[in-house]
């Protein structure tokens, strides 16, 4: 996964930041979307203090121009 992008929709809870977690653990960039700010925001935060790549980006992936924001 070095130098790969990983979007992770709901990366904020549960298995969603699990999978953030792993992702970046194995050297994925990882953009997480998720409507939660401040979850998102501290899994972010948390991946980066572990020496990894991620940013957080507010997303309703049930809404189509916050799913195509996510994607740019």
């Amino acid at each position: 996964m070095q130098d790969k992008v990983a979007l992770i929709t709901g990366g904020n809870t549960g298995i969603g930041n699990a999978a953030a977690l792993l992702f970046a653990q194995e050297g994925a960039k990882v953009v997480i979307a998720a409507r939660r700010v401040a979850e998102g925001e501290r899994t972010a935060a948390e991946i980066v203090a572990r020496g990894g790549e991620a940013i957080f980006v507010p997303t309703d992936v049930s809404r189509a121009a916050d799913a195509t924001e996510a994607l740019s």
